[in-house]
């Protein structure tokens, strides 16, 4: 995907005039700065690009600890042991070069809102609803949220889906996929759910992110 991506974009680079060549070339210079793609893909919704957005005042909702473990089979054996499930999806992402754990212990704070607290009405796009995030001055977590949180929220209350806001990893299949902290009539779950970019979350969905430093 990525290869068809980088080859459509050189394709429709080599057309472009010598003066608008340098703007790209700007631009892309730019886009290194988190704000910059910000404001970039609100451009591209015919939105006020650098229109102030009131931030809510979310505040810390838990602290976890990464890097707790050498590798991901001891995360994983370290969930299982202490009585919580894996779905075999969250198992399969969690062994793709994407995943990876922490060095080092370190604490990490978490916040949540639904999507209706992030500002949107009806069922919204993953990808919008990930700018909204950046947007308010977080960001996407770490993949080694997901498993982490599963082993730390033991008081999870039932019927709560949490949703791991991060850059989603390809199953084995190619569905794009994020991490979902979940107790249902089954038990403590770590799971997944789609997160391709046009996936639609409703309002009630509760997202987890972190702050931006």
């Amino acid at each position: 995907m990525l290869k068809d991506m980088l080859g459509i974009a050189v394709r429709k680079l080599v057309t472009l005039p010598s003066s608008t060549l340098g703007l790209v070339c700007d631009l892309l210079e730019k886009l290194s700065d988190e704000e910059w793609v910000v404001s970039t893909k609100r451009f591209l919704r015919k939105e006020n690009p650098w229109e102030a957005i009131t931030a809510p005042d979310f505040r810390v909702w838990k602290t976890i600890k990464l890097g707790t473990h050498k590798d991901v089979e001891c995360l994983k054996s370290a969930i299982t042991d202490a009585g919580f499930r894996i779905g075999d999806w969250a198992s399969d992402i969690m062994g793709k070069p994407a995943f990876t754990v922490a060095r080092e212990e370190i604490e990490i704070e978490l916040f949540t809102a639904t999507v209706a607290e992030l500002g949107f009405k009806g069922n919204t796009r993953y990808d919008v609803i990930c700018t909204r995030i950046c947007e308010l001055g977080y960001k996407l977590c770490p993949a080694e949220v997901g498993p982490q949180l599963r082993r730390q929220h033991t008081d999870q209350p039932i019927n709560e889906w949490l949703v791991i806001a991060m850059e989603a990893i390809a199953y084995s299949d190619g569905y794009l996929c994020v991490f979902y902290v979940a107790h249902d009539d089954e038990g403590l779950w770590l799971n997944t759910g789609y997160g391709s970019p046009d996936g639609l979350l409703d309002p009630r969905g509760r997202f987890v992110f972190v702050r931006r430093k």
